[in-house]
């Protein structure tokens, strides 16, 4: 179920993301990527617990790239992953 619940988060996230063009060099704070998600999963610990370690996947994958902007942490896509990224989104 844990695994499960990561990977749709992931896929919102990313989905998201390409929808609004935050690829490269176009990036938004972190903690916006929570936002849109059902309230099953933003609104309790183990929900709260499943989006972290899906922003954490992404991260280590490489699909987000992270920087320091204005004392907060920004995030885009990864645009050397894109395909990657729309095969992921395809198969899910």
């Amino acid at each position: 179920m844990l695994r499960e619940g990561v990977e749709f988060v992931k896929l919102r996230i990313l989905e998201k993301l390409m929808h609004f063009g935050k690829i490269g060099g176009s990036h938004t704070v972190i903690y916006h990527l929570k936002t849109g998600l059902p309230s099953h999963l933003t609104d309790n610990k183990k929900g709260q617990k499943i989006i972290k370690q899906a922003i954490k996947e992404l991260i280590q994958d490489q699909w987000l790239l992270t920087k320091p902007s204005t004392g907060e942490i920004h995030c885009s896509i990864n645009p050397g992953k894109i395909k990657e990224i729309k095969e992921f989104t395809e198969q899910n």
